[in-house]
């Protein structure tokens, strides 16, 4: 029973880590699709781009599927948080599904 349990606990860490690897390799990639989509032109990350959309801290307050709802619908969001601030904010929704689930994670992953 005890080699069980071990067993159980070692196959849960494993893929634990194979997660946040794949967690890490996404983050990694959607820095790469924020870079490539010129999203410091209205955002900013650590003090790198337009001050007056700083994202420092916002995965502290959105989840990735919040994210991906602002990145996919964001008139419908801004409308939703009363958001006042011009210009608008593009969609992504164009972008491959794999590149806009690695945005949002990049954007999660910036926590406090």
């Amino acid at each position: 029973m005890r080699r069980r349990c071990l067993l159980g606990l070692a196959a849960a860490v494993a893929l634990g880590t194979l997660a946040s690897a794949e967690d890490a390799k996404d983050v990694e990639r959607g820095k790469a699709v924020f870079a490539a989509q010129h999203c410091k032109v209205c955002h900013s990350i650590g003090g790198v781009g337009n001050a007056k959309g700083p994202l420092d801290g916002i995965g502290s307050k959105l989840t990735a599927a919040d994210i991906k709802e602002w990145l996919t619908n964001p008139k419908e969001q801004a409308a939703k948080a009363k958001a006042t601030r011009t210009p608008p904010m593009i969609s992504f929704k164009l972008l491959p599904p794999e590149d806009l689930d690695a945005l949002a994670a990049y954007v999660a992953s910036l926590k406090k």
